[in-house]
C-alpha cells in the first residue's frame, strides 16, 4: 500500500501546479466571451492527458448543480466529481485526481466507498476536497437545507466518521450531533493510509479552523501578493492549535502571451468588456447568504494590480482568483514571490484551457525549473 508521502502533492517539485474547474464550462471566469471554455467530456480528457505527461501535479474539479445566471450562464454545464475523478484515474498515470464533495448531499459512508474506487483506479492518486456549501439554490434541487452557522461543525463531524471508516477495522455505530448511523464498515480501504489526501476551501475563519483539523491542504483565494504573508502565518498559527501544519495553496487565472500587451489586452477584453455582471450580481449574493458570521468576507473589494491601476471592475475574473497576465517570464517573477510567501503552489485556470496550456507548458515550466521552482 502507498502511504500518502508518495502522494503527488507531496512530490518533489518546490511549488506545485493544478488545473481548477475544467470540469465546467467557462472554466475560471464570469465572462460572455465567446472563446470560453465548453466543458467537452473529450477535451477534458484531453486536457487531463497533456496536463499528467507534462508532471502538472493535480486536477481539481468543482462540484456544480446548477449556474451562475445572465447571459452566459457561467459553469451552467458541469460534470458531477466523482464520476469524473474515476473515469480521469483510469486515463492518467501520474498526476492527483481530486473529488469535490458537498458534506450535505454525500454521506460519509457512501464518499469513503467512492474514494477509495478511485484510489484504487489511480493506484493511490485520489483526493477528496471537502466543501461544506454555500449555493442554497443549487441545494434546493436535492432538498436540502444548507445552515450558514453550523456548516462547518457538520463537515467536520462529516470528516471524523469517513476518516475512522477508511482507517478500518470492526463495524461500529456513530451517535453524534449531525449523524446517527449503525454498522458503519467499507471495503476496500483506500490505497493511501490512512486515508486520501484531503483539501478544504474557505476563506473566513471558521472555514481556516476547519481546515486546520481536516485537511492536508488549503486552498483559499489571494487578489494581491501582499495578502500571501498574512494568509500563511494565519493557516500556520490555526493548524498549530491542533499541532498539525497544513500546505498553502491559492487559485490562479493564468493569461500567458509572447508580450506583456498582448497578454493584458485579452485579459482585458475577456474579464471586462465581456464581463457577465448579472452573472457576479449572482454569485455575490448567493455568497453572501451563507457569510453571515463575518460579512467582511464577500463585502471586501476584490481589488488587483489592473482594478487598482485602470478603476475597471474586471468582473469577468473569478472573485478572489489571483490575476497571472503577462509573459512567460512575468509568470514565473509572480510564482516566485509566492513560494517565498510561503506557498506551496497555485491553481491555474485559463480562458480555454486546451488552447493556452500547450503555450504555458512549453514556455513557463522549463522557466520554472531553471527558477528552482520544479525539478523539471
Amino acid at each position: 500500500m502507498s502511504a500518502r508521502r508518495d502522494h503527488p502533492m507531496f512530490g518533489p517539485n518546490p511549488f506545485k501546479l493544478g488545473v481548477f474547474n475544467a470540469n465546467c464550462d467557462g472554466g475560471l471566469t464570469i465572462s460572455r466571451a465567446p472563446e470560453r471554455w465548453p466543458a467537452r467530456w473529450d477535451d477534458i480528457v484531453e486536457l487531463a492527458k497533456l496536463c499528467d505527461r507534462t508532471g502538472i501535479e493535480f486536477i481539481l474539479p468543482v462540484a456544480k448543480w446548477r449556474g451562475f445566471g445572465g447571459a452566459a450562464n457561467n459553469l451552467g454545464r458541469s460534470f458531477e466529481t466523482l464520476t469524473h475523478g474515476a473515469a480521469l484515474a483510469a486515463v492518467t498515470e501520474r498526476i492527483a485526481i481530486f473529488s469535490t464533495i458537498h458534506v450535505p448531499l454525500v454521506t460519509p459512508a457512501f464518499a469513503a466507498k467512492a474514494l477509495a474506487t478511485i484510489d484504487h483506479v489511480s493506484h493511490g492518486r485520489a483526493g477528496l476536497n471537502i466543501v461544506c456549501g454555500w449555493n442554497q439554490d443549487e441545494f434546493d434541487q436535492h432538498g436540502v437545507t444548507i445552515d450558514p452557522e453550523r456548516r462547518y461543525d457538520q463537515g467536520l463531524e462529516w470528516f471524523r466518521i469517513f476518516a475512522r471508516m477508511l482507517e478500518g477495522g470492526a463495524p461500529f455505530d456513530w451517535d453524534g450531533e449531525f449523524y446517527k448511523l449503525k454498522g458503519l464498515v467499507t471495503d476496500p480501504l483506500s490505497v493511501q493510509r490512512p486515508w486520501p489526501v484531503v483539501m478544504s476551501a474557505g476563506f473566513s475563519p471558521k472555514g481556516r479552523g476547519f481546515a486546520a483539523q481536516s485537511a492536508d491542504v488549503l486552498f483559499t483565494t489571494m487578489t494581491e501578493i501582499d495578502q500571501g504573508k498574512g494568509l500563511v502565518d494565519n493557516v500556520r498559527a490555526h493548524a498549530a492549535k491542533y499541532d498539525r501544519r497544513i500546505d498553502l495553496y491559492t487559485m490562479s487565472h493564468a493569461v500567458c502571451r509572447p508580450s506583456r500587451k498582448e497578454a493584458e489586452d485579452f485579459y482585458y477584453y475577456f474579464a471586462e468588456e465581456m464581463a457577465d455582471r448579472d452573472s457576479l450580481d449572482y454569485y455575490k449574493r448567493q455568497k453572501g447568504l451563507t457569510s453571515t458570521s463575518d460579512p467582511r468576507y464577500i463585502d471586501r473589494p476584490l481589488m488587483t494590480r489592473f482594478s487598482r491601476a485602470t478603476g475597471k471592475s474586471y468582473s469577468g475574473s473569478y472573485p478572489g482568483a489571483y490575476p497571472l497576465v503577462g509573459t512567460p517570464d512575468d509568470l514565473v517573477e509572480e510564482f516566485q514571490r509566492m513560494h517565498g510567501l510561503g506557498l506551496a503552489g497555485t491553481s491555474i485556470s485559463f480562458l480555454d484551457y486546451l488552447k493556452e496550456m500547450p503555450f504555458f507548458v512549453a514556455e513557463v515550466m522549463p522557466r520554472m525549473v531553471k527558477a528552482g521552482l520544479r525539478v523539471g
